[in-house]
Parts: C-alpha cells; sequence; structure tokens
C-alpha cells in the first residue's frame, strides 16, 4: 500500500525528448493496456480503444502527420515537415487512446469522455510503476481530422491523447503543483 500511495504521491510527467530504449516488453504492453481497460465505465460501454505505434509505426504515424501538416501549411521550411514527422519516434511505444461516445438514456457523453481520459491516466500510471518514463500528450494534430482519419479513427471518434513512453535518459525536475489552499473549498 505505501509503494503505490508513494508512487501516486510522486509520479510525475518524462518528456520523450527525454526517453529511449528499452520500452515495454510484450507482457507489460498487455499488463499496461489491461491495466488502461480498468477503469470507471458506468453502462460497460467501454467508450475507448487503443492503438499502439511502436517500430516502424511510429514512422508511419509520422509521415501521416507530416504530410497533413505540409499539405495545409505550403509554406512550411523543410526543417518544419521533418519535425512533424518525429512526433512519435522520441519514445520506443506510444499508445493512442481513442474516445467514442454511445447513446446512452443514463450515461451521458460526457461520462463516456471522462472514461477515456481516466484510462489515459491508468496508462501512465501503470507505465510509471513499471518503473518506465510516461507522458501524455496531444498537440494540433490528434484534434486534426486529416491526421485522425489517416491513423485509422472513424469520424465519430476523437483522440484523448497519445501516451509516450521508455526509458528516462536522464533525472529531470518535478515541475511547482498547485497548493491545496488554492484548489480546495468546502461545502
Amino acid at each position: 500500500m505505501a509503494d503505490a500511495f508513494q508512487l501516486l504521491k510522486t509520479r510525475r510527467s518524462i518528456k520523450p525528448r527525454d526517453m529511449g530504449p528499452p520500452g515495454p516488453s510484450p507482457a507489460e504492453l498487455d499488463s499496461i493496456l489491461t491495466i488502461g481497460a480498468r477503469v470507471p465505465d458506468h453502462g460497460k460501454l467501454a467508450p475507448w480503444r487503443f492503438i499502439v505505434f511502436e517500430g516502424d509505426a511510429r514512422a508511419r504515424a509520422g509521415e501521416v502527420i507530416a504530410e497533413v501538416f505540409a499539405r495545409k501549411n505550403p509554406n512550411a521550411q523543410i526543417a518544419e515537415v521533418e519535425q512533424e514527422k518525429r512526433r512519435l519516434s522520441d519514445a520506443p511505444l506510444v499508445i493512442g487512446v481513442v474516445s467514442f461516445t454511445r447513446p446512452h438514456p443514463k450515461v451521458p457523453a460526457w461520462e463516456q469522455e471522462l472514461s477515456a481520459g481516466a484510462s489515459a491516466m491508468n496508462i501512465v500510471t501503470a507505465a510509471t510503476a513499471l518503473g518506465y518514463g510516461a507522458c501524455w500528450l496531444t498537440g494540433w494534430f490528434a484534434f486534426d481530422r486529416d491526421v485522425l482519419e489517416g491513423l485509422g479513427l472513424k469520424a465519430d471518434e476523437k483522440l484523448a491523447g497519445f501516451i509516450h513512453i521508455g526509458t528516462a535518459s536522464n533525472s529531470t525536475e518535478d515541475r511547482p503543483r498547485p497548493a491545496l489552499s488554492e484548489i480546495v473549498t468546502r461545502f
């Protein structure tokens, strides 16, 4: 219990550029995804799914991102397009958390979207518990319909974010956290 509490108390994001190999093993990845699916889900709707980007898939996804960027930014410099190609290439593993909603008389769309967010956070926490660095990011391409379509999302699906997972290459300082006096009120 103390170890789990300490993990939750000290967990922090590691920037993808500060990650490298190795990433999770296939068994560890299965555990991470299993934990990602173990979240509050009223109505048992499973309003999320996962896309795993590892190996060549990271570069192929980067090609999709760069192609859309270049098409929508015809005056972009070559270096800018090349930077877009590398969006998912720093960490050895990236998990896309896809969110979608289903009509339900008792479970509003907002609650289903929160379930997808909880899933993303569980993935981050599970990876951290296994000793990996993890970071939940979005970026312009997470909201661009052309990119999402190129990554295989359906018209009614959104991307809750990309979870980058790898081995931290150096230690980083924690960021300031809000004081409880600034975020807590009593009713």
